[in-house]
């Protein structure tokens, strides 16, 4: 009897679990309340002929996602046509000065020592020092952590000299670069976490030197276009998917879910895989008292990430001089990043990231016109600030800010407008206190200490995304699907009885997960 999977949520992780799910020969669903796939990896589509990216618009390590593809027999390449950027992104400092960075080793360098000659040569010692880093520990990123006996594994016991999991990863780019400036270049990409470099563990130093490894990508049509690409595919193989169709409840047998049901019918289901926001959708469909680790109570007293300020305008014209990505970043970036964490304020010097996407992709936008993408990282939803009187004088400083990007006023430009704040990313996107980059990648909420891809409190039911292990950030929300679709169908194999199929970790193998 073939068995069926629910997943909840149509974003990059549930797709690329139903891929891998439905090329191991299960019937699965999908069950997505947007109209469109990918959930915060989706497409904006405006009537005036704009697209913009939903969120995530930096596409990068294209490992994960090409070996998933060609898993399931298909070539991510041929799928979707993606441009390597070549300058990456431009830096602008507050405290003055500009970067070009650029994948060729002798250009950094060369752009490095132009901002702080004293720093000559830091960059190949940077670069050399993270490779190691990197493919010591990328495997056991790719492996479930269900509890602290698997940071007992003797292999991970002596990275630690290298990870150095006791400092925070300004410290750590310190032992390289001795300009402020030019550490906050390798370790501004600690936002994709949603966190600050004065608190982030100094492991992500492999973010920045992923980008520079490996390359910034821009999917034609956007980051949005690889999840329709996904999406199609995954449809092809079998799956469906039922879009603009809200889980208004899941049903339960003692712990263990049964189906879900929307407001179209009742859909039974062997096992449920979670792709919502995890903190969210666990505080709206499953009962407090269902869950023993992740009650209620818990998951308010857990530490949340950043929330963002989002513009998406449409203008008339083209910026032709500015940068596919560009990046503001504030001249007190620590005070900065103080009212975002701790004081949770607003800041009228924000830090602030432009996409001027048209440069590489014209096909964003109707001739003659081009897309912007504004986002400031602001504090996730917080008493402290009322969107409904704020957001009207945020979007002034925003446009404001342009103009350290080389940008003009753009106000009498603007055909297409778009705002999103916090309130916005929990009410209209269901994201728990509107926080993107969901809970916080601290040392506390790391490995076995996020929830379990194979999730602790119930029986049958599975978590992918950025809210479960490894994290949040593109290629790894694509590893959890790895992780999550191995475990499942090792449950599937064994009984679906909500225990490991092999004990502690669930690494046996079968015929089935191998495929995985």
């Amino acid at each position: 009897m073939t068995r069926t999977v629910n997943i909840i949520g149509a974003g990059p992780g549930g797709l690329a679990t139903a891929m891998l799910l439905a090329n191991a020969g299960l019937r699965v669903r999908i069950v997505e309340r947007m109209s469109v796939p990918g959930g915060r990896t989706s497409t904006i589509s405006t009537p005036e002929g704009f697209r913009f990216d939903l969120g995530p618009t930096f596409f990068l390590y294209p490992r994960v996602l090409e070996e998933i593809f060609s898993a399931c027999g298909y070539d991510l390449r041929r799928e979707v046509e993606m441009v390597r950027l070549d300058p990456q992104y431009r830096l602008i400092f507050g405290a003055g000065g500009e970067l070009l960075a650029t994948p060729d080793i002798a250009r950094m360098e060369a752009e490095v020592s132009r901002l702080s000659p004293a720093d000559r040569g830091a960059f190949t010692r940077f670069m050399t020092a993270n490779r190691e880093k990197f493919l010591r520990f990328a495997p056991f990123l790719e492996q479930p952590f269900a509890s602290w006996r698997d940071l007992a594994n003797p292999d991970l016991l002596k990275l630690m000299p290298l990870l150095k999991p006791w400092k925070s990863l300004d410290s750590e780019l310190g032992t390289f670069f001795s300009d402020e400036r030019v550490r906050l270049a390798f370790t501004f990409q600690s936002k994709y976490l949603g966190m600050s470099p004065f608190r982030c563990p100094s492991l992500f130093s492999i973010l920045s030197f992923l980008e520079y490894e490996h390359g910034v990508y821009h999917p034609i049509g956007g980051c949005g276009a690889v999840s329709a690409a996904m999406a199609r595919i995954a449809a092809e193989m079998g799956v469906e998917i039922h879009y603009d169709e809200h889980v208004e409840s899941l049903r339960f047998e003692g712990r263990r879910i049964t189906g879900l049901k929307t407001s179209r019918g009742e859909y039974p289901a062997d096992a449920t895989v979670f792709n919502a926001d995890f903190a969210r959708s666990m505080t709206r469909l499953v009962p407090d008292e269902l869950r023993r680790r992740w009650s209620d109570r818990r998951i308010a007293a857990k530490r949340f990430s950043c929330s963002t300020f989002m513009l998406y305008l449409g203008i008339d014209g083209c910026c032709e001089d500015v940068p596919h990505h560009s990046i503001y970043l504030s001249e007190n970036y620590r005070e900065n990043l103080a009212d975002i964490e701790t004081r949770h304020a607003l800041n009228r010097d924000p830090s602030m990231y432009l996409q001027n996407a048209c440069v590489t992709d014209p096909t964003l936008a109707p001739s003659g016109s081009s897309t912007l993408y504004l986002l400031i990282p602001v504090t996730h939803r917080h008493p402290n600030v009322d969107w409904r009187r704020e957001a009207a004088g945020y979007r002034e400083v925003a446009l404001n800010q342009l103009e350290r990007f080389g940008v003009g006023d753009v106000r009498g430009r603007i055909r297409y407008e778009k705002m999103i704040t916090p309130d916005d990313w929990q009410d209209g996107y269901e994201i728990y206190r509107g926080a993107t980059f969901n809970l916080s990648h601290d040392l506390g909420q790391m490995l076995h200490m996020r929830p379990h891809n194979r999730f602790e409190d119930l029986d049958g039911a599975y978590l992918v995304g950025g809210g479960t292990h490894p994290g949040s950030g593109l290629p790894v929300i694509y590893s959890s699907a790895r992780i999550t679709s191995q475990l499942l169908l090792e449950d599937l194999v064994a009984g679906i009885d909500g225990r490991p199929a092999s004990g502690r970790g669930g690494n046996r193998k079968t015929e089935q997960a191998a495929a995985v």
